[in-house]
């Protein structure tokens, strides 16, 4: 590896840095400036300082997806924004360690999360990065596990004896000097989709992370794709190659909750998606699923569950006469339903005194914070607070006055 004293986390990797860094605590933004000038007072270098400060913002960002572990962690900008997170990055490991592997090669191990979760099962990892400074991070947090090894090198010019199974983050964003741009063509990520392809015909277990958005006419035929999302929010789709993709899945949903996991899978290719669905009135309750439901295309197969229909056969929102639990949807009650036409909604809302307005929409160009403004300016601030839902039924565009539930 090349003189690292060059980069960015070069001072960290001194006793003084170590150690200073170890003694913050949460990064706060309001102190930051008063914090900088109290450890050059110190007699702190101004690049010590900078960069301890700098890896203190970054690791109180990274709570977010690693916990309190993110305390014993280094970052980088881009790293961070593309790095798994670890629960997330369990359910990778444990898809290898059922499939029988035992030594990974993981190709785009950015700062080393995928890494770290497969060591922790006690499998082999080769640990591959091309750039850096990010190879110096990964090093740098993998150093607790002795099964693991970092190579500063292509992931594309690795050598693969002895491996018995690919794992691979591609890098999906360039980093410029204003920040991090987000690359959407699979062909241009580090390495390219090809390339997992060719490992995956060599009947090698390969495993890829790309981004939520991938289309469905991306995916390669002879793998499971696996939508995955964290509290809401989507965060990945996961193509399974080989000993790693399950016999009769090819596409499946991973919601993860406060209350655990829950999957939803089916065998049936993209071309089912959406056929055998019932679509009738808004009435009941309202279930809005979860984004990785709708990006796997089985918001039909929530729909049967819930013993429900669709209130337009190209919008993801769900009618049920029964409230069911569920981990694939929210619910809401359906209180009223007006025609979308906003004099009658701001007279609505200024007899029922509303105050504070939550706007949600599918299938309609309305932008909720411009349609908020217009309800709720000269209707005064009432004391009530409402849940509207903008959607359409065939050419009918319509509001939906809702209540959520738990």
């Amino acid at each position: 590896m090349a003189d690292v004293h060059q980069d960015p986390i070069a001072p960290l990797l001194t006793s003084e840095g170590w150690e200073l860094l170890s003694t913050l605590g949460p990064y706060d933004e309001s102190e930051a400036f008063k914090l900088n000038s109290e450890l050059r007072k110190r007699g702190h270098s101004p690049e010590v300082v900078s960069a301890v400060l700098t890896q203190s913002r970054l690791r109180t960002r990274a709570e977010a997806k690693f916990g309190e572990f993110a305390r014993q962690l280094l970052f980088t900008q881009a790293g961070l924004e593309q790095a798994t997170r670890l629960n997330v990055a369990a359910h990778h490991a444990n898809r290898f360690a059922a499939a029988g592997v035992k030594h990974v090669a993981d190709l785009g191990c950015g700062i080393g999360a995928d890494a770290i979760a497969l060591a922790i099962l006690d499998l082999q990892v080769t640990a591959v990065e091309q750039d850096e400074t990010t190879a110096a991070v990964a090093t740098m947090n993998l150093m607790p596990f002795p099964n693991a090894t970092v190579v500063h090198a292509d992931a594309t010019e690795v050598d693969l004896s002895g491996v018995d199974g690919v794992w691979l983050d591609p890098a999906r964003r360039n980093t410029t000097t204003s920040g991090t741009q987000r690359i959407w063509d699979p062909e241009a990520f580090s390495p390219p989709l090809s390339f997992v392809e060719q490992l995956a015909d060599t009947g090698m277990p390969v495993g890829v992370k790309l981004g939520p958005g991938l289309p469905h006419e991306s995916v390669p035929a002879g793998c499971e794709v696996q939508w995955v999302s964290v509290d809401g929010d989507v965060v990945e789709a996961a193509l399974w190659f080989n000993a790693l993709a399950r016999p009769a899945v090819r596409r499946s949903a991973l919601v993860i909750g406060p209350k655990g996991a829950a999957e939803l899978t089916s065998a049936a290719g993209f071309d089912a998606v959406g056929q055998d669905v019932e679509t009738g009135p808004a009435e009941g309750y309202l279930y809005e699923p979860d984004g990785a439901v709708i990006r796997a295309g089985l918001v039909a197969d929530v729909a049967h569950q819930l013993g429900g229909h669709l209130l337009d056969p190209h919008i993801a929102y769900i009618c049920a006469p029964e409230l069911h639990e569920t981990p694939f949807a929210k619910a809401y009650k359906i209180l009223e339903v007006h025609p979308y036409n906003v004099k009658r909604l701001k007279a609505w809302v200024r007899s029922n005194r509303i105050g504070t307005l939550e706007i949600k929409k599918r299938g309609t160009a309305v932008t909720p914070e411009e349609l908020r403004r217009q309800l709720l300016t000269g209707s005064g601030k009432g004391p009530n607070q409402a849940t509207l839902v903008l959607t359409r039924i065939g050419e009918e565009r319509v509001a939906l006055v809702v209540k959520p539930l738990r």
